[in-house]
């Protein structure tokens, strides 16, 4: 996979994988990178989870340094977390060069990540009737089938992660008036045609 394009990307290691790789581990952290400061509470409102289980995960989360405590936002005793990072890097060394558990680990990891693009891609759809009316003209899901080498598929993932970063920040970070985060997916893997 590319390399991380800033210091806000952090590189997963194998003992930080360990520390991610759960469903709703990865659900929270999402959540707070795109949401913003929360508490537990708001986060199990949120996720249709219990305050029990998101205090434990925020916990485990905070222990491998994924999220800290946002004390800006506390007040008494409630306890507000924030993200640490923009982005996450994954090295696909973490697949091959690992044990077993932590190959388990990285698919589990990489089969949430594509849920999480699945749902996401999914609430649009059932939602988009809810946008005005140029964002339902604004929004794209197509797919392209290439013949193409393992170095061809290296070069336009490059390309098309150095086009995304060109566009990063054009319109604010999405609180901007001007500016509504957007989600981009791409994927590039090879299919059998039998």
């Amino acid at each position: 996979m590319q390399e991380p394009p800033d210091e806000q990307v952090r590189n997963l290691d194998a003992r930080s994988l360990r520390g991610l790789a759960h469903p709703l581990r990865m659900r929270l952290l999402d959540a707070l990178r795109f949401g913003g400061p929360a508490t537990a509470s708001q986060l199990a409102q949120k996720l249709g989870e219990s305050s029990g289980a998101t205090s434990y995960h925020l916990r485990q989360l905070a222990a491998h340094h994924f999220i800290e405590d946002a004390p800006e936002r506390g007040k008494g005793r409630e306890r507000w977390w924030k993200a640490v990072d923009r982005g996450l890097h994954f090295d696909d060394s973490l697949l091959t060069d690992a044990g077993p558990d932590l190959r388990g680990a990285a698919d589990l990891y990489l089969h949430e990540v594509a849920n999480s693009q699945t749902r996401d891609l999914s609430t649009w759809l059932g939602g988009r009737a809810d946008w005005p009316e140029e964002w339902n003209t604004a929004w794209d899901m197509s797919s392209a089938t290439l013949a193409l080498t393992p170095e061809l598929t290296r070069q336009l993932i490059e390309r098309m992660h150095a086009l995304v970063d060109e566009y990063r920040g054009r319109a604010g970070d999405g609180d901007a008036a001007d500016g509504t985060r957007v989600r981009i997916h791409t994927n590039a893997f090879p299919i059998t045609t039998e």
